[in-house]
């Protein structure tokens, strides 16, 4: 008989790897998400270089004997998708790689005990019972992290503190107290060193608030606010970040898929709780296909919309030279999408930009699911034919016969009568279910941005190819005027990078641009038919 053997390191590092920051953040921020999902009011965080330990308390609801026993179960979860943001313990199992042991103190009712576990080898992760080291009080959970290296960020007061206010940062403003108070009656309160983080409201020049409201509900689903600044905000700080209980899970433009005339001095923030049932597994990201990624989608387009029609009234000058340069290169876009169709049968990852149905109309897998049951079905059927147009415009598009409703808050106070949907200047929005369709376009969509000292001529971005006009190659071609070509390229690399491995990219290169003077061809070969 043979004997199937787990390697716990291997498994643990690439867990490790499913999150884009740096290991320590990714410990802390879990630690704290899987605190928030056990009902918890408030977090103490004790850091002590001399003993080389971090000490994490939370007062929630605490784990049984038998729970902990699960605990130490690199696969087991008592989490349901969309009911929480935490993800299996995550923070504690990576805690492994980097400690000498973890201490774990839980309390619920009559029930105190405590395990210490540790890395033993590549296939050795073990754990024994010990008594409590009376960390916990009434009741809730108590995480002792003994690390090995001295010089760990998790031992610096100054780094925690960082993490928490980038990693959640609606919990320590006031402007998204209306929508988390369902969450937490209570608040929330971390407490570092002895210290309590003070709440900071948002603060520049311009502040503006902003609401989605579905359509027939009165109650905003999503809030925040944007904010301009008249000189440019720290890097971390810039672009519009999108959380879910409190826990910030993007941050930027390119998500949203909008650029600012001056986004380097544009800032915000969206709080939307109803989209913790479309994140991704490991509560990173979000899902981008089916019912979930429908009601993504669906909200993304809400708050383009929202975040459109501000930027305009700040006088923002991108949304009126987008609208140009649409209109420019929707001919170039036309011809892209003939040469991704003939490229997708001999590169297959180009197939997921090209995706066509019979009717001309893509259909979204709308389902019977929990967010259905929700009433998030609404809004998921009220975009099957407008989602396809905001993915590739960046904003939604918008009709004589159904106007936007999305409008930004102005000084954040309405009456009930205020907030019907059908009048609200200050609410947004989503269309209801009876929104004509929208015949769909596939294909990328290209956009101008201006990245001074970027070596590259464009990128990628979902399923736009922003092309990098304050390159001294588009300023040459400009001069030129072969403007036509150097977007190819660009569009030709940027794609490379999603299709095929770096040591293949010169021949995608060239069979790109064979295409592309075929779709030309093909073009006038219709057009004198036609005649």
């Amino acid at each position: 008989m043979g004997e199937t053997r787990v390697d716990l390191q291997h498994l643990l590092e690439d867990l490790r790897d499913a999150y884009p920051g740096a290991l320590e953040e990714t410990i802390l921020t879990e630690v704290v998400a899987n605190s928030l999902d056990s009902g918890a009011t408030g977090l103490r965080l004790l850091a002590d270089p001399v003993a080389l330990t971090l000490t994490i308390v939370d007062d929630g609801s605490g784990m049984r004997r038998r729970d902990l026993v699960r605990y130490h179960d690199l696969a087991a979860s008592t989490k349901t998708r969309g009911q929480g943001i935490g993800f299996a313990g995550v923070g504690i199992k990576l805690g492994l790689l980097v400690c000498e042991d973890v201490v774990t103190e839980t309390r619920r009712g009559k029930e105190h005990v405590a395990s210490r576990w540790h890395l033993a080898g590549r296939h050795k992760a073990p754990w024994k019972w010990i008594p409590p080291l009376g960390l916990v009080v009434d009741h809730g959970t108590a995480v002792q992290l003994k690390l090995q290296n001295a010089l760990s960020p998790l031992l610096d007061e100054g780094f925690i503190e960082g993490v928490l206010r980038r990693q959640y940062q609606p919990l320590l403003q006031p402007e998204f107290d209306e929508v988390l108070a369902a969450y937490y009656p209570k608040g929330f309160r971390f407490e570092v060193n002895g210290r309590v983080l003070e709440r900071q409201s948002a603060c520049g020049v311009d502040v503006s608030k902003l609401a989605v409201c579905l359509a027939r509900k009165r109650k905003p689903v999503a809030i925040g606010y944007l904010v301009r600044s008249g000189s440019p905000f720290p890097e971390d700080q810039r672009g519009l970040a999108i959380s879910t209980f409190g826990k910030v899970i993007k941050h930027g433009w390119d998500w949203l898929g909008i650029m600012p005339a001056a986004p380097d001095r544009i800032a915000g923030m969206i709080e939307a709780p109803a989209l913790a049932a479309a994140l991704t597994l490991n509560k990173g990201d979000f899902v981008r296909v089916g019912t979930r990624g429908a009601l993504y989608l669906g909200y993304r387009k809400a708050i383009q919309e929202a975040v459109s029609q501000q930027l305009a009234q700040w006088g923002d000058a991108r949304e009126s030279e987008d609208k140009a340069s649409r209109r420019t290169m929707r001919p170039l876009e036309r011809d892209l999408e003939t040469v991704l169709v003939d490229l997708a049968d001999e590169f297959p990852l180009l197939a997921s930009l090209v995706e066509q149905r019979a009717g001309g109309q893509k259909r979204l897998p709308i389902g019977r699911t929990e967010a259905a049951e929700s009433g998030q079905e609404m809004l998921a059927a009220s975009l099957m034919g407008g989602i396809e147009s905001s993915e590739e415009a960046g904003v939604a598009p918008t009709t004589p016969q159904e106007p936007s409703m999305i409008q930004p808050l102005g000084d954040g106070t309405q009456s009930e009568a205020q907030r019907e949907p059908e009048s609200l200047p200050g609410v947004a929005v989503v269309p209801g279910v009876k929104a004509r369709s929208r015949p769909g376009r596939y294909g990328l969509t290209i956009r101008f941005e201006s990245q001074e000292g970027d070596p590259d001529l464009g990128r990628l971005v979902e399923s736009t190819v922003v092309i990098n006009d304050a390159h001294p190659a588009y300023r040459r071609a400009v001069a030129s005027r072969s403007e036509g070509y150097h977007i190819a390229l660009a569009v030709a690399l940027a794609l490379a990078r999603l299709a095929v491995p770096p040591a293949e990219a010169h021949e995608f290169v060239t069979a790109f641009l064979v295409r592309w003077g075929e779709a030309l061809d093909g073009t006038r070969r219709k057009s004198r038919k036609r005649l």
